[in-house]
Order: C-alpha cells, then sequence, then structure tokens
C-alpha cells in the first residue's frame, strides 16, 4: 500500500509507505473497510483499538518458561512487514500506547532495550487507522 521507496544519493531514504487515518461517524462502515482490506491485501494483520497496547503493536520480552532466557516477540507492527496494519478503534486507545507507534510509522523500525536485548526490528508497513470523532 503506497509507492516505491527512495534513496536519494545513497544518503537518505524516504519510505514509500502511506499512513491513513480514516474518521468517521459511528455506523460509516469504517470497521468494514479495514476488514476488507485485510481481505485483499497480501500481508494484513487487523488489530482492535480497546485490546490494543503499545506492546502489542510494537514488540514485547518475555521469559521463555523452559530455557528461561529472555525472548523476543514482534508486535502486529512487525508482523505487519512489508505489509499493512489496520488499528480499528483508534480513538479507544490509550494515548501512551498511540504515541509509542509514532516511531514506527516515521521511521518503520521499532528500537527495543529490555531485558538486556538491544536490537532494531523492521516495521516497515503502512498503518492504516479507523477512528470516531471527538464526541462521536
Amino acid at each position: 500500500f503506497g509507492a516505491v521507496p527512495k534513496n536519494v544519493d545513497d544518503k537518505h531514504r524516504i519510505r514509500g509507505d502511506v499512513n491513513v487515518l480514516i474518521l468517521g461517524d459511528p455506523g460509516t462502515a469504517k470497521s468494514q473497510m479495514l476488514k476488507y482490506a485485510e481481505a485483499t491485501a497480501p500481508r494484513a494483520v487487523y488489530s482492535a483499538g480497546k485490546g490494543a497496547s503499545a506492546v502489542g503493536l510494537t514488540a514485547n520480552v518475555h521469559k521463555d518458561p523452559i530455557t528461561r532466557e529472555w525472548t523476543l516477540e514482534g508486535g502486529a507492527l512487525v508482523l505487519a512487514d512489508r505489509g499493512v496494519c489496520l488499528i480499528d478503534e483508534f480513538d479507544k486507545m490509550n494515548e501512551q500506547d498511540r504515541t509509542s507507534i509514532h516511531e514506527a510509522m516515521e521511521q518503520q523500525s521499532i528500537s527495543i532495550s529490555k531485558a538486556g536485548i538491544v536490537t532494531s526490528l523492521q516495521a516497515r508497513c503502512s498503518v492504516i487507522a479507523a477512528a470516531n470523532p471527538i464526541g462521536g
């Protein structure tokens, strides 16, 4: 979803993916549009705003019960790499969770520094989010 990324003089990279916010009154089929995009896109990850947290959208670190080692799990934005991440009910998300996905939308990567794991994950995806207006 978008255009071709460009490398300007091999110094600066311009992303080709477009991020879209669909804003409309309740009952205007915003969720249906996201579901249709999920069904037609070759790689799409759908997430609902109420259950979507910063960890669920970006990445989380947890301890494996068998090996007792820390492992890294990618969230919806990482799983949608080179595809589309669809976020429904964006207005219902926590403000802190909403700001945590800015790096992924701007830089197309997610930086992790937790439990001794320091890395950067690719999140080269378009984000299509649907929301109701304030008071809607």
